[in-house]
């Protein structure tokens, strides 16, 4: 698990990503025109975590998808988390 400095420092290579007050998880809430380019994002963060054997939590809704990455076998943020979130930014 990284410490909350380690993930301060890491995220200013990010747009938007945040991470809790514990540096537990990172989270990151992206915005879309309607309900089919929000499950069209889902399936493809879907697909791209299956690949990477590491799975976000994630909050569907409308026209919002919040994505949640921690690493639970380390209890909290680790570098699976800021490989995923990068490779999610690229979709």
């Amino acid at each position: 698990m990284k410490s909350n400095i380690e993930i301060e420092m890491a995220l200013k290579q990010f747009q938007n990503w945040r991470h809790d007050v514990d540096g537990r998880l990172l989270e990151k809430e992206f915005e879309f025109k309607s309900y089919l380019k929000t499950i069209s994002f889902v399936n493809a963060v879907a697909w791209l975590s299956n690949k990477e054997n590491h799975h976000p939590e994630l909050v569907v809704t409308f026209n919002k998808c919040i994505v949640r990455l921690t690493t639970h076998d380390e209890g909290g943020v680790g570098e699976k988390d800021f490989s995923l979130a990068k490779k999610i930014d690229s979709l």
